[in-house]
């Protein structure tokens, strides 16, 4: 009811990529047999159908990418995670403002485990890890890209991070935890948003600015002031209570994936500083190869590109070879 109006005003179309030509005997073997037929496969249709093996191969990515979400539909699901991340981030901010252990973090180990949980602290935690297993279900319904696997570690460590410290009372370092990650992800939401709406120079932007984010809260705060604390404060005022060991091997485990997606930003920001602009998505929902790809024709442009000069889509969490991806 709202972002597709916005879209719609945006002049972003709801069309999808470019339809595959109508064949009964491919459709078949895509349906019943195989979407990515191998190169005896492909020869055998050839002969078949007396077509040349790359037009076979256009078409069976053509076919893949039609059932794809429309430029229109990744806008809609941007803006609420955008929606989402940005009034999650400014709720958690407000409350932690006035919490002791956001500028003390031994705080989060005074007294524990006889620490008070307000309706605040409740709700914030609740609203997460409902937010949290949304994602975990809506991603096997998703277009699965190329992190899939990270990204379902991430969201399976994140949703035992959020269950595990509430059972254990270990809400007051959850809440910073909560906070930091949800300061980035607002700003990568909206540079795909901008990116569908075929505004480059303004994704570029929010992509640099979500990168140097990004690092500096994953790499920088994370460690040093986080798992600092649970590391080493918590054993110093505390001890190493039974649970200790898993909690820190969930929040270890995100700091690990923390380096993989900071290597993509590094590396998708290092090819645009090269190129001049976004060029390309590692990460990329819609399929493109250069083995396959017909230099003559220009059907691929309405497949591959949503902005005038020709930069592909931003996708998921974190991508690797333009400004992206959740």
């Amino acid at each position: 009811f709202i972002a597709k109006p916005c879209a719609i005003n945006l002049g972003i179309q709801d069309s999808g990529p470019h339809r595959a030509q109508p064949n009964a005997i491919l459709e078949k073997v895509f349906t019943s047999i195989t979407k990515y037929p191998d190169g005896r496969r492909l020869e055998g249709l050839s002969k078949q159908l007396d077509w040349d093996v790359r037009k076979i191969q256009r078409w069976f990515r053509h076919r893949r990418n039609q059932d794809k979400p429309t430029t229109l539909t990744k806008f809609c699901e941007s803006m609420w995670r955008f929606t989402f991340y940005l009034s999650i981030f400014f709720y958690g901010i407000r409350f932690l403002w006035t919490a002791p252990w956001f500028w003390d973090t031994r705080q989060c180990w005074y007294n524990y485990p006889f620490q008070p949980l307000t309706s605040r602290l409740y709700y914030y935690y609740i609203l997460e890890l409902a937010f949290y297993w949304s994602l975990m279900f809506s991603q096997f319904t998703d277009i699965k890209r190329k992190d899939f696997l990270i990204m379902f570690v991430h969201h399976l460590a994140t949703i035992g991070l959020i269950t595990f410290s509430y059972m254990n009372n270990m809400v007051r370092v959850g809440t910073l935890v909560l906070c930091l990650h949800d300061a980035s992800d607002f700003l990568l939401e909206a540079a795909k948003l901008a990116n569908y709406a075929k505004y480059q120079r303004l994704c570029d932007a929010f992509f640099m600015l979500f990168g140097v984010v990004f690092i500096v809260t994953r790499l920088g705060i994370y460690p040093f002031w986080i798992l600092n604390t649970t590391l080493f404060e918590s054993w110093e005022l505390i001890g190493p209570y039974p649970s200790w060991w898993l909690f820190n091997g969930l929040l270890v485990t995100l700091q690990l994936l923390h380096i993989i997606w900071s290597y993509l930003i590094i590396r998708t920001a290092s090819k645009a500083l090269v190129r001049g602009k976004v060029s390309k998505d590692d990460r990329s929902d819609v399929e493109s190869s250069s083995e396959e790809e017909d230099v003559t024709s220009n059907s691929t442009k309405g497949i591959f590109s949503t902005s005038s000069n020709g930069s592909n889509r931003l996708n998921g969490h974190v991508a690797g070879g333009q400004w992206t991806g959740e």
